[in-house]
């Protein structure tokens, strides 16, 4: 965390505390819902929690001043920390054993909703940064992309805000409205575990959503989620590489290529893809990865004003729906094509 020149760091880090100690309550909070309601995802709860922080009163002022250090805090380091953590998810053989031609069409989702979700964002006239963080969010994996490329594109952590609270909106609305659709359109376990793993947006989100069509759905849904959760890393080194490129880099520090904590995904993805660690591990690591995004989405939740986001949000909100209705056709077709005889 930035200090700032005469403060001690004893000083630096106790400001963090309050902060971090609300963040970590709300997640304990956020896993308690969870538990007595499976539909709703932790970390979406997560931000929920942290816009509700944000705008009650009493509670708003905490959120803005004491508390604010550790909430940023959260919502930076606490993110990259744990998108290292999710690389434990990401199985390799999993995804090879999907076949190419599922691989290829999981691929060219993901690149045509990140190319029509930065277009429909620009039609919106929603500004170039936005356009983009959005457009990651909604091909790969929600906030956690958000925050590498955030990173990557040396964007300010104010201005992810708004596309964490839409991904998180859209990804919401996905969990309500597929399962309805599965029956009038005639999907099997299968193509609709398919495109969940394809069209929604965070992992947790996926989970909530095609459990709703049984174990099946589910195993497919979070091995092609997991797909797409994969090319992170390269899409990040993509954007990595073209912001060196752009005009003016020469004058400016420049970001690496790939971030530290993305060569920390990419390490971690293929340290699980050796089958070295035993199921206890990968618990106790999904249960670390949930801690620390839980913590930095409500960080990252608490910094919205109800009142902003109905001022500058409106035309952004179009952009993402339009959006989602996008990848959710993208993604449908997509599984149709993965399992043509299902």
């Amino acid at each position: 965390m930035r200090q700032c020149r005469g403060v001690s760091p004893n000083k630096s880090v106790s400001s963090a505390v309050p902060g971090l100690l609300g963040a970590a309550a709300a997640v304990a909070a956020a896993v308690g819902v969870h538990f007595l309601l499976p539909a709703l995802p932790a970390m979406t709860l997560a931000v929920v929690f942290g816009l509700l922080a944000a705008n009650l009163p009493g509670v708003a002022a905490w959120t803005s001043g004491p508390a604010r250090p550790g909430l940023d805090f959260a919502g930076k380091h606490l993110m990259r920390a744990g998108i290292v953590v999710l690389g434990l998810k990401v199985s390799l053989g999993d995804v090879l054993g999907l076949g190419w031609a599922a691989l290829l069409l999981i691929v060219a989702v993901v690149l045509a909703a990140f190319a029509g979700t930065y277009g429909i964002g620009r039609l919106f006239r929603l500004p170039p940064r936005t356009s983009l963080l959005v457009a990651t969010g909604f091909a790969v994996c929600g906030a956690s992309a958000i925050g590498a490329m955030a990173a990557v594109r040396r964007i300010r952590q104010e201005e992810t805000v708004l596309p964490v609270a839409l991904v998180t909106l859209c990804g919401t609305l996905a969990i309500g409205v597929l399962p309805l659709l599965a029956r009038p359109l005639g999907l099997g376990p299968e193509i609709f575990g398919a495109w969940t793993g394809a069209s929604v947006h965070d992992v947790g989100q996926v989970v909530a959503t095609a459990q709703t069509a049984g174990a099946a759905a589910l195993a497919v849904a979070v091995v092609v989620k997991l797909t797409r959760v994969i090319l992170l890393a390269p899409m990040v080194a993509a954007a990595g590489f073209h912001h060196r490129l752009g005009p003016g880099a020469e004058d400016v520090k420049r970001p690496p290529v790939i971030p530290l904590f993305v060569l920390g995904f990419v390490a971690m993805a293929g340290l699980r893809s050796t089958g070295w660690l035993s199921p206890a591990v990968l618990d106790a690591a999904a249960v670390v990865q949930d801690v620390l995004l839980g913590m930095a989405l409500f960080g990252l939740g608490s910094a919205v004003r109800a009142g902003q986001l109905l001022h500058t949000g409106a035309r952004a909100l179009l952009a993402a729906l339009a959006s989602w209705l996008l990848i959710a056709v993208l993604g449908l077709a997509a599984a149709f094509l993965m399992f043509p005889s299902a």
